[in-house]
């Protein structure tokens, strides 16, 4: 039996490759006993852990922040240390064969633990600027993976005196997309857009904003949501908390709109088992600029519109990611602050508006912008990121058993 073992701080950025992996490994099916354990701080994603067959165990999660806050008198000279001692104690028991580290809070300490230990470290990081607990961790894996180009000439600055070995370890991979989404079926874009009860025959915008949802951007949405109605159909993936909320605003902002039109905005809390349809059904998706969104976009070939977080959110990783995918061609940016309703209408609108035609939305014949960026997305996608990583864990674990 193989003892694998993942950690990654609890946001849906960690916890969703580390599933991909864990798909992809458990993919193996017979030929391989696995014993899968995530040891850190899960955040609300527990459950979805367990339920894919990775036990949990928990441990204090610290955070450093860049930035006077008065959580770091007790995160990092309290917490880190606890957080240090529960991961030795608990890796010498469990003992396992590999660690995959996500990165963010709680992941130092295991990383730490799995290097005294002669444990095999494989880490991953999905942005294009690498996280902080990776940047520590790099000086100890035995494999760093990334997702953007941007990430290796960052590492390779920021250590210039251990280039050539850094160089060595180093590989672009792709953030990991499950394979439950990206494979089996693929419907055709007009029987996924009848799936939502809509016209095929008209333009789908895809707005997906992660579990938690996005205030400014429901916000937003709300802002222009009657202007959309005239010309586009929208799914809406508002999240959870915010559903509620967002309903009734919509409600009452549309009361007095015919039924057919009230049919062209669809809101859901939370895209499980739909999420491959609503993909399918997307003329173009628009999203923050986290690197999980941006590569399940690219799988699908879908063009984007990328709405970063700010910089003082959550520092300049979105923003970079962004402009980074952009540069392929693939998706335009609009930073949060340039977020208004004629900047973003105006681009929808040169998207779907036939060159012949500068009065008329079409999807017949796709406008040939659409076509090049679902083509540059296609081109950025790399969908076997989970199935590398896997292999790679696998090599690290016991060189001579390989993924079939």
């Amino acid at each position: 039996m193989l003892r694998i073992l993942f950690t990654g701080g609890g946001t849906g950025g960690h916890i969703y490759p580390i599933l991909a992996v864990a798909e992809e490994l458990q993919f193996a099916g017979g030929q391989i006993q696995l014993d899968l354990r995530y040891f850190g701080a899960p955040g609300p994603y527990q459950n979805l852990l367990e339920s894919n067959g990775i036990r949990v165990s928990k441990i204090f999660s610290a955070k450093l922040r860049r930035y006077f806050d008065f959580r770091n008198f007790i995160d990092i000279p309290i917490l880190l240390p606890l957080s240090i001692v529960q991961a030795f104690w608990k890796v010498f028991w469990f003992m396992p064969d590999v660690l995959f580290s996500k990165g963010g809070p709680g992941s130092l300490p295991m990383v730490l633990a799995c290097k005294f230990y002669c444990v095999p470290i494989i880490i991953h990081d999905s942005d294009s600027i690498i996280g902080l607990a990776n940047q520590i961790a790099v000086r100890f894996a035995d494999r760093i993976a990334v997702s953007f180009n941007a990430a290796i000439n960052f590492l390779l600055e920021k250590y210039p005196k251990k280039r050539e070995k850094l160089a060595g370890k180093i590989t672009l991979v792709g953030n990991p997309i499950r394979r439950s989404l990206i494979s089996a079926e693929i419907l055709e874009q007009a029987t996924a857009k009848k799936i939502f009860g809509f016209n095929p025959e008209k333009p789908v915008i895809l707005v997906i904003e992660g579990s938690q949802g996005a205030v400014k951007i429901n916000d937003f949405m709300l802002e222009i949501v009657e202007d959309l109605i005239k010309d586009y159909q929208v799914l809406h993936q508002t999240g959870v908390k915010n559903f509620e909320d967002f309903k009734n605003e919509l409600n009452l902002i549309l009361r007095n709109h015919p039924d057919e039109e009230k049919a062209r905005y669809k809101i859901f809390a939370y895209f499980e088992k739909d999420l491959k349809d609503a993909y399918l059904a997307a003329d173009i998706v628009v999203c923050r600029g986290s690197s999980g969104s941006i590569f399940e976009a690219a799988a699908f070939g879908k063009p984007s519109i990328l709405i970063p977080l700010p910089s003082d959110v959550v520092g300049d990783h979105q923003i970079t990611n962004a402009y980074e995918y952009a540069k392929t061609g693939a998706a335009i940016v609009i930073e949060q602050p340039n977020l208004e309703p004629n900047i973003f209408l105006s681009q929808l609108k040169k998207l779907f508006t036939e060159p012949s035609n500068s009065t008329k939305l079409s999807l017949l014949g796709k406008p040939e912008t659409l076509n090049q960026m679902s083509e540059a997305a296609k081109k950025f996608s790399k969908p076997e990121a989970a199935r590398i990583l896997a292999e790679e864990i696998l090599k690290l674990a016991s060189p001579v058993t390989q993924l079939s």
